[in-house]
Order: structure tokens, then sequence, then C-alpha cells
């Protein structure tokens, strides 16, 4: 948590604040900042009392932090004014003099659920699930009333800014998030009026009631730019969690943009929130490659980061469902005793192994069924939460041994077939433009990629509701 500890932190808090500082749980831990829940004790005249809080810590000790939480107080205080539903501020920091940390924000703690896949279907939050999508429709109405000008310190962005080069400086090659850039080159709409975009408005960052909607949450990537941007992102595959509705899996584009226009938004056309759409989707594909870098380099070593780089897959295969791309070709299946897989790839001939038993295969099962028998039904919390990723990524290894040299066969043959020596020339060639009048042959060739990828990374993603 902060540098001294817990019980360091529950001090400094408490001095802050003018209280005593009670049952201090961190509840995540991001790339930047640090989200904990207490209640802090303050005594009057009256008595005691006991108010519910969040603390969220910023990790940096530079000038960036600081001012990222003076913005956001400001942002949250403008938000409120504005009728969005936010918790409200209770007080901040920008510098560990006060030794809560480099840079603070304390709000008060709400009641509700942030779990997507809980709101999406647990019973409970049933009549919420109905009233969400025009809640987010007038809640993002809201949020881009408040000017952008009036926000110290809000940044600009320019959306074509962000994925490619984040791509180029992890040395990742991906072809098809080449050609998702370069379709969102080529496509780019004429930019709506520049407000203030919340920049992550999803399930996830919307705290629900069994009413619906009662606070938005995480307003660290908040910028100014197109109104368009939040509504293409909550509607984004990504942020669907397996729900059927196109909006956060809950609800319709066109219900969304009803109450998002009835609320005083500006009109958005449906194809401007499909470019959007497709931005989330090559955005989000950047992120978790950046995300599973952080594991790769050793500057955090995670399970979990470890597995989202497999993740990018997911959103390349829903860029080519975006694009209304179909995958060329049937799906490869395990190699015949023949060595050759259901789509006719070459793979090479089992050569007995001289390791004996168990196989490699044969361990990673072994170790998987450790997992689920024996790990995480004894652990609770965080730990069984990443007792279930790892066993994920066992069985990850394990498809991946069986569908593996089928896999890069066909992949090898699809490069051929497109007169690319690897992925390297093709990427290169996609931004450069040489498919430009054939992209839609390309990208027919990288989505049956992307589908073999998910039979190894998460078959089941491929029956998730598409719309």
């Amino acid at each position: 948590m902060a540098r001294s500890g817990r019980e360091g932190l529950a001090a400094a808090l408490g001095a802050a604040l003018g209280g005593t500082v009670h049952d201090l749980r961190r509840l995540s831990g991001g790339a930047s900042r640090v989200t904990s829940a207490f209640d802090l004790e303050l005594e009057d005249s009256g008595g005691t009392s006991r108010r519910p809080l969040i603390v969220q810590t910023d990790r940096g000790d530079k000038a960036g932090p600081a001012e990222r939480v003076r913005m956001e107080r400001a942002l949250l205080s403008a938000a409120a004014s504005a009728g969005v539903p936010v918790p409200s501020v209770v007080a901040s920091g920008d510098g560990d003099h006060d030794g809560v940390g480099a840079a603070w924000l304390v709000v008060e703690r709400l009641e509700g659920e942030t779990i997507p896949r809980k709101i999406l279907r647990d019973p409970e939050w049933q009549a919420a699930r109905g009233a969400l999508t025009a809640q987010c429709g007038r809640a993002l109405a809201a949020i881009h009333t408040i000017d952008p000008d009036a926000i110290p310190g809000l940044p600009a962005r320019d959306p074509l800014a962000d994925p490619l080069p984040y791509l180029d400086l992890l040395g990742e090659v991906r072809p098809a998030l080449e050609l998702g850039a370069r379709w969102l080159t080529r496509h780019r709409p004429p930019a709506g009026p520049r407000v203030t975009v919340h920049g992550d408005f999803r399930l996830g960052n919307l705290l629900v009631g069994p009413e619906g909607l009662r606070g938005v949450l995480d307003w660290e990537l908040a910028h100014g730019g197109d109104p368009a941007e939040d509504l293409g992102w909550l509607s984004a595959p990504a942020w669907r969690f397996g729900g059927p509705g196109e909006v956060g899996g809950l609800g319709a584009v066109a219900d969304l943009l009803r109450a998002y226009e009835s609320a005083g938004g500006v009109p958005v056309a449906p194809a401007r929130v499909h470019w959007w759409q497709v931005y989330a989707t090559v955005k989000w594909a950047t992120i978790c490659a950046l995300q599973a870098s952080a594991h790769l380099s050793g500057a955090t070593r995670s399970v979990e980061l470890a597995a989202i780089g497999r993740r990018v897959c997911e959103s390349e295969w829903d860029l080519f469902v975006l694009l209304g791309v179909a995958a060329s070709g049937p799906a490869v299946e395990a190699p015949t005793e023949a060595g050759e897989g259901r789509a006719g790839a070459e793979v090479p001939t089992a050569v007995p192994a001289p390791f004996g038993r168990p196989t490699a295969a044969e361990l990673v099962e072994a170790v998987r069924e450790y997992l689920e028998s024996k790990v995480m039904e004894r652990s609770e919390g965080g730990a069984r939460f990443e007792a279930r990723v790892a066993r994920n990524a066992l069985s990850v290894v394990e498809r991946e041994l069986r569908l593996g040299p089928a896999i890069v066969g066909a992949h090898a043959a699809r490069l051929r077939h497109l007169g690319m020596a690897d992925d390297a020339a093709l990427a290169a060639a996609i931004r450069q433009g040489a498919f430009d009048d054939g992209w839609q042959h390309v990208a027919a060739e990288l989505a049956a990629s992307a589908r073999d990828q998910l039979l190894v990374a998460n078959p089941s993603y491929l029956s998730a509701p598409s719309d």
C-alpha cells in the first residue's frame, strides 16, 4: 500500500482527516494508483460517528500524480454540479509531506456493486439492467456539458496517437491491429464538438444499486475530446462481459443515443459510434499487450498480467466482427495420425519425445487439476482469483500443446497466400497502404488467424453474443 505500510497509512490518513481510521483494506491496485476502503471515526460534542470512505493513493513520486489528483477533484466537483451521480470529495493531498502518499484523494464510499458479471447475471440486479442503458445515456449527456477549459490540466488527446506508437515501443508485431489502425485512419469521421470526456465510462467503473446507476467512478483518464468517444467506449465488445446487449452487455445503441439526446446531448450518428467502437477495440488490444509487457519485462511479475497478453486475440476477433469480415477457411483441429489438421495445413509428424512419462501435457494437466481441487477451494479473495487465473493459463498451455502445430502451419500458409514472409512484413505492408484497395481479403485471412488463436486462448469467446 503506502510506503510506510498499512498502519502508517492509517495513522497518516487519520491525522490528515482529523479522526481515527478503522478497517483499512485494499480494494484494488492498478498501474498508477491503489484504492482502499476505510471507516473514519470522528468525535464531536454529540459523541462519535463513523463515515465510510475511499482513499486512492498514487504510486508515483513526481509532479504528474499530483496534477492528476487536482484535476480529478475539479472534475468530481464539476460533475456533481452538472447532475452526474458521483461520490463527494472529502479531502485530497498532492505531496507526501503528509505521509499519505505522493498524491491522494478521499471520497465518500457509496454502497453498490461494480462487478460486471454480477450486474449482468444476478437476479437482484434485474431491474437495474432494464434501467442502466438510458441512465448511462443521461449521465454521459451531463458529463459532456462540463466545459473542458474549466478543468485545470485537462489534457486534449488525438485518438490516433495512441495504439500504434505503443506497439512500436513494445516491439509487438500484430498485423490485425495494424489493419485496424489503418481502417481508423482512412475512415475517420469529422470531429464532434470538444467536450469533457470521461475516458473509461463502462461497467466496472459504474456503481450500481438495485434501481440502477448510483455513481460514476474512476475519472483519471478524463480528457477533452469528441463526445462520441464515451458512447463508443461504453458500447465496445470488450465491455459487454458476455451480456447480450451492445451497450455494456445491457441494451441497444439506439436506446443509448435516444436517452443521450433527450437529456441534451448533441445528436450523434450511429456511424460515428461505430468508428469509436472500432477505435476502442484496437486501443484495448494494445492496452492488453502493454499490461503483459509489465510482466515480461520483469517490472511487475504477475500471472494475471501474463495471462492478459493472450487476450489480445479476443479484441482482434472483435475487430473483424465490427468490420463485418468473416474468417477465411475452416478452423484447425488437432493433427491426425497422418500429420494433418482439418484445415489441411501441414504439421510436423510426431516424433516420440525422449523424456518418458508424464509428458509435458500430462504435467500441465496435473498442475491444473491441483489448482482446481486443492488451491482454489482452500483460498479466498485475491488468492482464489489468482489461482483461477493460473488454472486458466495452464488450460491455454494444454490447448496450445494440442493445437499449436496445426495453427502455426495454417498461419504460415496464409502468409504465403498473401505473398508475405512473416508477420513483420505483413504489418509493414499494411501500414504503408499496400492493401488499402483489397483490405477485406487480408482481413479475412487475419480473422482466420484470430479465430485459431482463440481456439487456444479462450474457445468460448467464439460463441459469445456478438451484439
